[in-house]
């Protein structure tokens, strides 16, 4: 998991429908600012003095009240429980930091220092800072993270559409044994671009807490037949045995805007090519993608048809007896193969006419 989506995961402990959540909201309502660190690692402990020890469970007008002596709260890892108020942080005072205030300042070096995760409330501000390593982000409106997570479902709602199309338009160029490069590239930019609008809405969700039930479902709804298909794609061109397709898959992943447009880039990454005339090489699908459509067919299954035949069309003009042959197959499920590709075939040209 990239670092940047690892930070994310931790606004969950400060996302609505969390008790620290609610207690944040009550010190921020009430103007008087606060410090709060969540973590009680031997790094966070050593730059702890004086205060006095609680060891209770958190509980919102717990976390109001303490917040309105000076110096910080220190929470349990998990922020379930306050361990410790009124202290005093003292972080290396040699340790960058941009901040003007002093508690956002100090804020920002404990965090950098031992790498937890430390929550600063402005007194005059009323704005919540979370810091994180080096990772600082401020916390927005519910009502302004939930607008910009519905705008995100409806790009991606549009993006699904013209992804799928990509899909039916590969699928018949694959029964037709007509593919070229440029086609399987197109559909892979395509498929990065979903996944990272369905990335953006999770970290809305994360943000949301108990508030993105609905957006988290419908996120689901739309990914669920597309979730897997770019990878299976990937697996079906990639042209480099001794490379894993899922870590290649996941360090596309990790590309910008700009790498991700460069097609050159994508076909060197599949095994082939850079230059411009490799757009149109013919190239052969093993069948991964199209295989995995049939009904009741497992993956392992499928992995044996792939290692025995090499391509798709070699699986399409094999016989049933052939077909039977391949370990954990037999004569029903060859059937099942050929009777489904048959289908497949015919509905992938009138989707294709549609």
């Amino acid at each position: 998991m990239p670092e940047f989506e690892q930070h994310y995961q931790e606004l969950s402990l400060v996302a609505p429908g969390t008790l620290l959540y609610e207690g944040l909201e009550n010190i921020l309502r009430a103007r008087t600012g606060g410090l709060i660190v969540v973590g009680d690692t031997p790094e966070v402990m050593a730059l702890v003095n004086g205060g006095f020890k609680i060891d209770a469970e958190i509980h919102p007008a717990a976390l109001y009240e303490l917040a309105k002596m000076d110096g910080a709260i220190i929470l349990s890892g998990d922020a379930k429980r306050i361990l410790a108020a009124n202290t005093m942080l003292t972080p290396d005072p040699m340790i960058p930091s941009h901040e003007t205030g002093t508690r956002h300042r100090t804020a920002e070096r404990v965090a950098r220092q031992t790498g937890q995760l430390v929550i600063a409330i402005s007194q005059r501000r009323n704005v919540i800072t979370v810091y994180k390593g080096n990772w600082k982000y401020i916390l927005r409106d519910v009502s302004v993270v939930l607008a910009k997570a519905n705008q995100a479902l409806a790009t991606l709602e549009k993006y699904k559409s013209v992804f799928q199309q990509s899909l039916t338009n590969l699928s018949a160029l694959e029964f037709e044994d007509l593919v070229t490069l440029g086609d399987v590239t197109t559909v892979l930019q395509r498929s990065q671009m979903v996944n990272r609008i369905a990335g953006e809405i999770s970290r809305y969700v994360l943000q949301l807490g108990s508030e993105g039930r609905l957006v988290h479902m419908q996120l689901e709804e739309l990914m669920v037949d597309i979730k897997d298909e770019g990878l299976l794609v990937f697996k079906d061109y990639l042209q480099q045995p001794d490379v894993n397709p899922v870590e290649a898959w996941a360090d596309i992943e990790g590309w910008d805007s700009e790498d991700l447009l460069n097609m050159p880039l994508m076909n060197k990454a599949l095994g082939y090519s850079s230059s411009i005339s490799s757009f149109e090489q013919p190239v052969v699908p093993r069948g991964y993608r199209i295989l995995s459509k049939i009904p009741r067919l497992p993956m392992p299954v499928i992995e044996n048809l792939v290692r025995e035949f090499s391509s798709l069309p070699a699986v399409m003009e094999a016989s049933i007896e052939e077909l039977d042959d391949v370990e954990g197959i037999g004569e029903v499920r060859a059937k099942a193969i050929k009777e489904g590709l048959r289908r497949l075939r015919e509905q992938v040209l009138v989707d294709r006419q549609l």
